[in-house]
């Protein structure tokens, strides 16, 4: 107990330091390519019925692909909001919008393109500032709401930035540690085989993305995690 406020102290001095708010650190055509996306959301918002104490699950394109998350979740009420290349700088602009005014229950949260081939790469120190902005924003709406992290996804495509990535992995499960209600679910080992390498059978042919078979072991360990959740509360 005394580790872990000493590590929660820690980083909050950290990213005090490293700047209190990135909203400013950032151009338009930063996150502005997400606009449809998230118009798309908003659009939902207005025609669809959300039960109370729905789970929101928020992320990138592993979240919009995941054709059948209502169905592996059921009968536990979502919202599904995953939109494709999310980064963690593109929520700080659109949390409160994803958020909106719903009832929820649980976050479930996976993003996974803030270290990818792009030149746009941020260090693990200023993508661990967005996330905290991204946290901090959602707990201005749910102070004690349960957030599960998923890890990051190992993939033969993004493979050769791994070590980076692992890195990040590391941090988001350090602060989620240090973190009130928070929990980071570690799905690495289920990804790799027995030579440490991604698994092929688990995704589609881009090398990237969950094949239904990655999806199936995706949410059986997702599903769990919840469970675990709702039965300690």
């Amino acid at each position: 107990m005394k580790r872990n406020h000493l590590l929660s102290i820690f980083f909050t001095l950290y990213l005090f330091f490293e700047g209190c708010s990135p909203l400013k650190q950032y151009e338009q055509d930063t996150y502005a390519w997400a606009i449809p996306e998230i118009d798309k959301f908003k659009e939902l918002d207005k025609k669809e019925y959300y039960p109370p104490e729905s789970i929101l699950f928020l992320g990138s394109s592993s979240i919009r692909l995941w054709e059948t998350l209502k169905e592996d979740m059921a009968p536990m009420p979502l919202i599904q909001r995953g939109y494709g290349g999310a980064h963690f700088r593109d929520l700080i602009f659109y949390i409160d919008t994803i958020l909106n005014h719903h009832d929820l229950s649980m976050i479930v949260c996976f993003v996974a393109n803030d270290i990818s081939q792009k030149k746009s790469n941020e260090s693990v120190k200023i993508i661990l500032r967005n996330y905290d902005y991204v946290i901090k924003r959602i707990r201005k709406k749910h102070p004690s709401l349960p957030i599960i992290q998923i890890s990051i996804t190992p993939t033969e495509s993004r493979w050769h930035l791994w070590s980076k990535i692992n890195e990040l992995n590391l941090a988001l499960k350090e602060y989620c540690d240090t973190h009130s209600k928070m929990v980071f679910l570690e799905t690495t080992s289920h990804f790799l085989n027995a030579e440490g390498i991604p698994k092929k059978e688990l995704f589609r042919t881009d090398k990237l993305h969950l094949n239904n078979d990655g999806y199936a072991l995706w949410s059986s360990l997702i599903r769990s995690q919840v469970e675990s959740i709702i039965a300690a509360q």
